[in-house]
């Protein structure tokens, strides 16, 4: 394979730095692309286009084919940033660097050649296999459907993680013209996201472009891409609610002053203890989600130096995130009730944090299940095995 070049510092400091910097290169871009990629159900052009340029899609590929493979606290700081701008984008900027990583890691060399020709390219997928693969001369003829395709309709590939009567289980790299996209996102919150139901209809997938879901041999990366599922995309989940529950505090924060209850004038809301309590409290709990967020994936980051992480902090780590949704749900809920009848508006920032919080609770990472499988390793038992 031939050497890509790099412009990700290797050092951790010093990629975040980087990657942080690059968020800060597109931020107006992001900021400008919003209300339209609301309005339209999908990423603005613009929106898109900033984020190829700036290489945030490349957060999770290995860096033997020029990517940044940061640490997975790394990529908390980096998630938050783009939510802070913009928080459709920053979905499917997870989105598409997860499935692009795993997908890079895995694939044979003369693939990833073929993947990479034209440069670094928009990936979407799934997470939940679906569908079916039947082994056909030279590869597998595959039928399905899959939803939540953040990012789909601006795709160059799609990744679908494909019930199979070979191996149980293949991860399927097919490009986004071969898909059938469905337009049907119509959504309480995440509008912007374009996610989507993406369809198989008797696709052609050769055997260089699919890979044994639950036992391919990894091909490339470091610790990152030891962990496994949902352990290498727990982080996003847990980073990107406690951001929304600072994004909403932030935008109360600079309203306060202004923002004046009752008919006859009213006194601002930033007077009123009950606001300042709110605030206050919202921070602390915000503060303590991205710590407990942090600490958890140290620990998880840190157990898979050697090999697969240990299952009981993978657990923990998954539980954690779903606190943090939980928190975060709780904060921006609270805080709404003090944004006045205007909130009520759909171009209201903190109807659409809302709005936002409220769908991505709904996920499946962050299920409730997290929490028994957590609660059977506190009682010593066996946690059960990967996704709720």
């Amino acid at each position: 394979m031939s050497t890509y070049e790099n412009r990700f510092p290797a050092d951790r400091e010093a990629n975040r730095s980087y990657l942080l910097d690059a968020v800060a290169s597109v931020a107006d871009a992001l900021a400008a692309g919003r209300d339209e990629s609301e309005q339209e159900r999908r990423l603005s052009p613009m929106s898109v286009e900033a984020l190829r340029s700036s290489g945030l899609f490349m957060l999770k590929t290995p860096r033997e084919v020029g990517g940044a493979e940061a640490h997975p606290v790394v990529q908390m700081d980096v998630i938050e940033a783009v939510v802070m701008i913009d928080p459709a984008a920053a979905w499917c900027m997870f989105i598409t660097a997860a499935v692009s990583g795993a997908t890079l890691a895995q694939l044979p060399d003369a693939s990833v050649e073929e993947v990479l020709a034209d440069g670094f390219p928009f990936m979407a997928g799934a997470l939940r296999p679906g569908g079916m693969a039947r082994r056909a001369d030279g590869g597998y003829r595959v039928s399905g459907r899959w939803a939540w395709g953040s990012g789909v309709e601006h795709s160059d590939w799609v990744m679908v993680p494909v019930f199979c009567d070979g191996p149980p289980l293949i991860r399927a790299l097919v490009p986004t013209s071969e898909v059938i996209l469905h337009d049907n996102w119509h959504t309480l919150g995440m509008r912007g996201t374009g996610s989507g139901d993406y369809e198989l209809d008797d696709v052609f997938v050769p055997d260089r472009f699919a890979t044994d879901l639950l036992a391919a041999e990894q091909m490339r990366g470091g610790t990152l891409h030891r962990l496994g599922l949902p352990a290498y995309v727990v982080n996003e989940h847990g980073s990107f609610a406690y951001a929304l529950g600072r994004l909403a505090l932030q935008t109360m924060r600079d309203a306060a002053i202004e923002k004046k209850r009752g008919y006859l004038g009213g006194t601002s809301i930033a007077d009123r203890q009950v606001f300042q309590r709110a605030i206050g409290q919202g921070t602390i709990r915000m503060n303590a989600c991205a710590a407990g967020m942090a600490e958890v994936l140290e620990r998880m980051f840190d157990s898979a130096a050697a090999g697969p992480p240990d299952p009981a902090l993978v657990t923990e780590a998954q539980a954690v995130a779903v606190w943090c949704t939980d928190e975060a749900t709780e904060v921006v809920s609270g805080l709404f009730r003090y944004a006045g009848g205007s909130a009520v508006m759909l171009a209201n920032h903190m109807q659409r944090i809302l709005r936002d919080i409220y769908t991505v609770q709904s996920h499946l990472m962050v299920s409730d299940v997290g929490y028994e499988s957590f609660g059977r390793v506190v009682l010593g038992m066996d946690p059960g095995g990967g996704l709720p």
